[in-house]
């Protein structure tokens, strides 16, 4: 193997510590809540400044996560090839680097948006990496609903980066994806409960059952269809948003529905991955309506 390759590969061995793909769709509701945050269109040294420092200290909280779970990660099967669990990558390499970019995120947030985001992101931070994951993951089967906040806070951050505030429309967007998480999240444990197993960590298809996970996963599900009405009713969206959101919750109450009444791990999978793609479209209609009014 050449140098180059070798370079690569820990290259990206690096970057998978900061999960790509769940930072980038943290980013990007960060970003949709930067465009909701003004009437016009924000300013755009601002939104890549905002961008670039989120994404950093983003990375740098699932880089931390990596090193606290790493002999977690490395009795299941999902995470065992992770740098971290298989010990290619050190404690302290991982702590460094970490360190390097969240710094650089909050030098950036500081320096380029404003003081206000980069407390708020650095909180996030503190809330994910040490609260959720040392505290709350281990310790209780509603870990994922009470450290929810952490994962839920990007629409604020973007958009206290262009106002320089957070007012309520702003957390109704956190609120969203808090009462997202739940269903999204357990979709997973549910089809990977045996992996969970293994992890010793208290995840509530483990401790509770199946049975028990899924009638949560429809009444979260329920009570996400409310929710997401809530831009409308206080004016904060249009029609356009409105329409958006009712067939999306249409869809994801079709899938909880028949995880609830008809489980199977193809079903959780499957739920599991809409989620996903129901979040993005929800945001993405958000910022639509905003720009264009019925």
């Amino acid at each position: 193997m050449t140098t180059l390759s070798i370079s690569n590969n820990r290259f990206a061995q690096y970057m998978a510590l900061t999960k790509p793909r769940v930072t980038q769709l943290a980013v990007f509701c960060a970003i949709i809540g930067m465009f909701l945050a003004t009437p016009d269109f924000p300013d755009w040294r601002v939104m890549l400044a905002a961008t670039v420092g989120i994404w950093l200290l983003a990375g740098a909280a699932f880089a931390i996560n990596c090193l606290i779970e790493r002999e977690i990660d490395s009795r299941m099967a999902r995470t065992a090839r992770r740098a971290s669990a298989s010990g290619e990558i050190t404690e302290s390499q991982i702590l460094v680097f970490s360190c390097a970019i969240g710094g650089a995120g909050m030098w950036v947030l500081y320096q380029f948006v404003n003081p206000l985001t980069m407390w708020l992101t650095f909180a996030t931070f503190v809330g994910y990496a040490l609260i959720y994951t040392i505290v709350l993951k281990p310790a209780t089967p509603q870990n994922i609903v009470i450290g929810g906040l952490s994962g839920a806070m990007p629409p604020a951050l973007g958009w206290a980066a262009i106002a320089n505030d957070v007012p309520m429309q702003a957390w109704l967007l956190v609120l969203i994806i808090f009462i997202w998480t739940p269903p999204h999240f357990w979709a997973l444990a549910m089809y990977r409960r045996d992996d969970y197993a293994k992890s010793g960590l208290p995840m509530l298809p483990i401790t509770h059952g199946l049975e028990f996970t899924r009638f949560h996963v429809w009444l979260y599900t329920i009570a996400l269809f409310a929710t997401t009405m809530l831009p409308y009713a206080v004016h904060m969206s249009g029609l356009i948003y409105l329409i958006s959101a009712v067939i999306l919750g249409i869809m994801f109450l079709w899938y909880a529905w028949r995880i609830y009444r008809h489980y199977d791990d193809i079903l959780a999978r499957k739920t599991f991955t809409f989620s996903i793609i129901y979040l993005s479209l929800l945001f993405l209609a958000l910022l639509v309506d905003h720009y264009i009014k019925l």
